[in-house]
């Protein structure tokens, strides 16, 4: 199915209700139940071909299937490795999740955090599963993925070495959720190594749905404490970690036994009363299981019911601030949250796409082609209902993520640095500005910083009003995916500024031209060879645009456009009308080529055919530059007006009779129903157009 195709079909399921937790979509369309089912009736278990027990699904480099660290390495299921395996062992537990030789902390911190939460944990590991009477070696787990929850099928065959499991593991050696639940999110991801480095928000997020902030604790804000404890009360995850200096630092040990480069949970924030003063204290866990803070308040400290060393230890609030360097906070959307007492955000979420020459603008920095990215509307209405800080106005936060970046690890490629600005806006919300507009106004409001990380998450407070939301990558001409969303204390609305409206104009006969018109067509009608011929012999003329010369496919589109009488040849009237059309798109043409190379650049092009009176969404555009633009993103005058009578072409005859019934000249297409014109193409319905 094509990326429109796609796209359209997306949008119906979600409609449908599909995508979301409750009604998880089935990746890779693997059912469990059925699945299930068929072993139990074949009496086998189950061994997944889309994540095989084999090479590929370890890794590409570190753990590829040369490296010596997957030399004398096997595949073997928990009841291979012990006599009565569990699934889980008296709940799941913080306790349950023990590093192996992966670097992926971050996610089993937030895995940690998880396990506090049983109604989230739920959300994640279905109910019944286990080593039972229904057993058949298959297990499944589910995941937010930008935008919608995925069912996650995954066999029980786990990677061992020397009879030890390798990667993430129980403490209790019959125990595996935790171990099944890492394959399961290394399938999503392509492999195992794929999840080696990485934020605790990205896990956080991908188990929950919800979004991350992050703070630095450097300079905090003044009442973080309160943050955190209105965040723990809320159900929100907490991630922490210490920053290195070097690579040598690295997991490197402080002498008070905190470890930097790593990732930890933070479980519980409580203020006690201690030799006549409050202390505020918060509670951490390592992932590691074991390796705890020895300072104030820890479990080596002399005080009643020291716990053993289990990852778990408290420590004061100003020894957490000036030892560790960062914490992370995920809000839950309102869907993960039950409970009446917790005031959860408003949640709008939007995907889009950067492509090169067409919707990859860069940054601001690109003044050229900023505005070519995608554009977002957010209307905020109501002020915060309690300032805390005495700042009237309308909290919110905006996430961008770039997607399926560590799937593509394999391939070399990795993540894209990418950010946001915020434009304050008034007018038409279907309109997408132009460079003229970006050129003029400053941004309002902008991330944080540009980051080559998954998310760029930034909160803001600003007046009630329309802003515009212009997410890009630093450098212009990055292909990628993304997904946007806003979450807000109060309700909004959020619009995809180019995503509501197709505008098409037909221009009036003039019968200005009958003189030509009689030189040229004998029997006072042209056919598309003849007009062919007309073209190229004029446009060889020109020398101030470049050209090939028309294609004959080309004329007998403009031919079938203008041809109302049906017998495939233009009259007078037909062909007056087709004369004006090229006249103005030429002087358009020339207009937009604001080099004088005679041809125009992409960023051009979109100028262009707004002008011309194709208003369209980046959806479309980025067909029209894959088929028509050359490998150095230029179009010469020939496909440009190929371009423009295929988009007439498309829109008057596919939809003109149903759209525009009263034949006003102009009609009007949503999102979908431009889906539905390329999707019907795709099947080869809709005939003679080339995208």
């Amino acid at each position: 199915m094509s990326g429109v195709a796609s796209t359209l079909a997306k949008k119906r399921a979600q409609a449908a209700g599909f995508g979301t937790n409750a009604n998880a979509t089935k990746y890779l369309n693997q059912d469990f139940e059925a699945l299930r089912s068929q072993c139990l009736s074949r009496g086998s278990l189950f061994s997944d071909p889309s994540f095989p027990a084999a090479p590929e699904s370890l890794g590409f480099k570190e753990l590829g299937p040369s490296s010596s660290k997957t030399r004398g390495l096997a595949w073997k299921r928990p009841g291979e490795l012990c006599s009565k395996p569990q699934f889980i062992v008296g709940g799941a537990t913080r306790t349950d999740i023990c590093q192996g030789a992966l670097g992926d902390c971050w996610l089993l911190a937030a895995i940690a955090s998880l396990t506090l939460n049983e109604e989230v944990l739920a959300r994640v590991v279905p109910a019944g599963q286990g080593f039972g009477d229904n057993y058949a070696g298959i297990f499944h787990f589910q995941f937010w993925q930008f935008g919608e929850w995925v069912d996650v099928v995954i066999d029980d065959r786990l990677p061992v070495k020397d009879g030890e499991l390798v990667f993430v593991h129980s403490a209790e050696g019959n125990e595996f959720w935790s171990a099944l639940l890492e394959k399961a999110y290394a399938k999503v991801n392509g492999c195992y190594e794929a999840l080696s480095g990485g934020s605790t928000s990205e896990g956080f997020e991908d188990f929950t749905g919800g979004i991350a902030e992050s703070y630095e604790l450097s300079k905090p804000p003044s009442n973080m404490f309160q943050i955190i404890q209105k965040a723990l009360e809320a159900g929100a995850l907490l991630g922490c970690s210490i920053d290195i200096t070097s690579a040598a630092d690295s997991e490197a040990v402080t002498r008070q036994k905190l470890v930097k480069g790593h990732a930890y949970s933070l479980t519980g924030a409580t203020e006690v009363n201690y030799r006549g003063r409050k202390e505020k204290l918060v509670r951490m866990r390592n992932p590691w299981g074991q390796v705890e803070w020895t300072g104030a308040w820890s479990d080596r400290y002399e005080r009643p019911n020291a716990s053993a060393e289990d990852g778990e230890f408290w420590m004061s609030f100003s020894d957490f601030l000036s030892h560790y360097s960062r914490i992370e906070i995920c809000t839950l959307t309102p869907d993960a949250i039950t409970s009446d007492s917790i005031k959860y955000w408003a949640v709008s979420n939007h995907d889009g796409t950067w492509r090169r020459g067409s919707t990859a603008g860069g940054c601001r920095n690109n003044p050229y082609t900023f505005w070519m990215n995608p554009q977002y509307v957010i209307k905020l209405n109501e002020e915060d209902d309690d300032p805390g800080d005495n700042e009237v106005g309308c909290s919110f936060v905006v996430g961008l993520i770039q997607k399926n970046r560590r799937r593509l690890r394999k391939d070399g490629e990795d993540m894209h640095t990418i950010g946001f600005a915020i434009y304050e806006f008034h007018g038409q919300r279907n309109v997408h500005l132009d460079k003229n507009f970006f050129l003029t106004h400053a941004q309002k409001a902008r991330s944080e910083t540009f980051i080559n990380l998954r998310e760029v998450c930034t909160r803001f407070k600003l007046p009630p009003g329309e802003y515009l939301v212009v997410p890009s990558t630093f450098e212009a001409n990055k292909d990628g995916d993304f997904c946007l969303r806003v979450f807000s204390e109060k309700q909004t609305e959020t619009l995809n500024s180019q995503d509501r409206k197709e505008i098409v104009s037909d221009d009036a006969v003039d019968s200005g031209f009958r003189g030509m018109f009689v030189k040229l067509a004998g029997d006072m009608e042209i056919s598309a060879t003849e007009l062919t011929t007309i073209l190229n012999k004029i446009i060889a003329k020109r020398t101030d645009i470049k050209t090939d010369g028309f294609s004959l496919d080309t004329c007998r589109i403009m031919v079938n456009l203008m041809d109302d009488s049906g017998n495939g040849k233009l009259g007078l009237g037909e062909f007056a009308t087709l004369w004006k059309k090229i006249q103005r798109y030429l002087g358009i043409y020339k207009k937009n080529d604001m080099d004088n190379s005679g041809t125009i650049s992409t960023p051009e092009m979109r100028m262009a055919l707004k002008e011309a009176g194709f208003t369209l969404n980046n959806t479309i555009f980025q067909l029209l530059v894959a088929r028509y633009a050359e490998t150095d993103m230029t179009l010469d005058f020939d496909n440009y007006v190929a371009c423009l009578m295929r988009l007439e072409m498309m829109f008057r005859k596919s939809f003109g009779c149903l759209l525009d019934p009263h034949q006003s000249g102009f009609i009007e297409l949503d999102f979908q129903q431009v889906c539905h014109a390329i999707t019907l193409y795709e099947n080869k319905i809709i005939n003679n157009l080339h995208f």
